[in-house]
């Protein structure tokens, strides 16, 4: 039986359940495959559940406001994949509302590059292409015994014809999904379970005694520390949250607390006022938070404080009053959740879980 063969049998008896697998709507598929994107599969699912709940076509899609979009995506992290998924179905719509079926058509619209418009296009329109994602690297890696960073040009190529090998004709979207499986529950990072793996008697990898050695990937950029504090400001069970610049860099049009660079010159008082205008105050420290994002890894100390006049004032800046159930549907990252949860651990009438563990000193 040939290796193509055998990747499909296994996949039919291994494959797990999952929301966007029940059929080959192309829209779904797509909204699936950027949800993916850099992000497991166990966090994706209620996002996807609540998201296509809401946004069942490409068109509810594009006729929704952004705000609504980035609310239905807060806390899943990378929110440039909401805008553009948004901007993609606006673009679809004004082109006819028709989903393109080719590669070269899917990687037109925002936020589609090689690897997804080959997922969507073989997934959903059966077209033969070859998909190259994280699990698939380290797959196929380890069965050529691939020596040299997988992500250099040269090296993509040979992992390409190598994955065009394995794809069955008549199955594409099925071959490159048992790819990703794969990858992902039996030949995974560390201990693979090469015992499970239809691939293993021709797993060149395997034969060397030391599958983990591949692939040789680059070593990772540690995160940047950044140190801030943020401002929990209450008001009649409100608290004061700053919106996002649509041009930030980083989660642009989300909402989020007040904060300023800890240990700058001049006191948190005086950067708060530089950042967002007022006159503030800092009443009393309520705990500290840690969160990732990209590259940087935050310690955000959570302070409790007051600003002259009730809110910021510095001209541009976008700034409202929220309960916690507010916040809920509102588009702020997972940070947001927990400041409120520290903040309501010491004691602030607004947080969503006031019963939480207190946050670390």
């Amino acid at each position: 039986m040939k290796d193509s063969d055998e990747l499909l049998r296994w996949y039919d008896g291994a494959k797990r359940e999952m929301p966007w697998r029940s059929g080959r709507d192309p829209y779904t598929i797509w909204v699936s495959e950027i949800m993916l994107q850099q992000t497991r599969v166990e966090t994706v699912r209620p996002y996807f559940n609540r998201f296509i709940e809401r946004f069942p076509t490409v068109d509810s899609l594009a006729a929704a406001a952004q705000d609504e979009v980035l609310a239905l995506w807060s806390g899943l992290g990378y929110y440039r994949r909401a805008r553009q998924l948004h901007a993609a179905a606006r673009q679809i719509v004004a082109d006819g509302g028709r989903m393109p079926s080719s590669e070269e058509e899917l990687q037109k619209l925002p936020g589609v590059g090689p690897y997804t418009a080959a997922a969507v296009a073989s997934i959903a329109f059966g077209v033969v292409a070859p998909v190259l994602d994280g699990n698939v690297e380290r797959v196929l890696s380890r069965v050529l015994a691939l020596e040299g960073d997988p992500r250099r040009a040269a090296t993509r190529r040979r992992l390409l014809e190598a994955a065009g090998r394995l794809l069955d004709p008549a199955r594409p979207g099925d071959s490159n999904q048992a790819l990703m499986e794969l990858g992902a529950t039996v030949c995974t990072p560390k201990s693979p379970e090469c015992g499970e793996c239809p691939l293993a008697a021709g797993c060149a990898g395997l034969a060397t005694g030391s599958p983990e050695h591949y692939p040789q990937l680059p070593e990772r950029r540690k995160p940047r520390r950044q140190h801030r504090v943020a401002v929990v400001v209450e008001r009649d069970a409100r608290v004061l949250l700053i919106r996002r610049p649509d041009d930030s860099e980083l989660l642009a049009g989300t909402w989020e607390f007040p904060w300023a660079p800890a240990g700058k010159d001049g006191g948190i008082e005086q950067s708060l006022a530089e950042r967002f205008g007022g006159n503030w105050q800092i009443d009393r420290r309520l705990g500290r938070v840690r969160h990732a994002i990209t590259h940087r890894a935050l310690e955000v100390e959570v302070v409790r404080g007051s600003v002259a006049g009730g809110e910021a004032i510095a001209q541009g800046i976008e700034s409202g009053w929220f309960t916690a159930e507010e916040i809920e549907r509102l588009a702020s990252s997972s940070l947001v959740g927990k400041i409120l949860r520290c903040a309501g651990a010491a004691g602030t009438s607004t947080a969503a879980d006031s019963g939480s563990r207190p946050c670390g000193p």
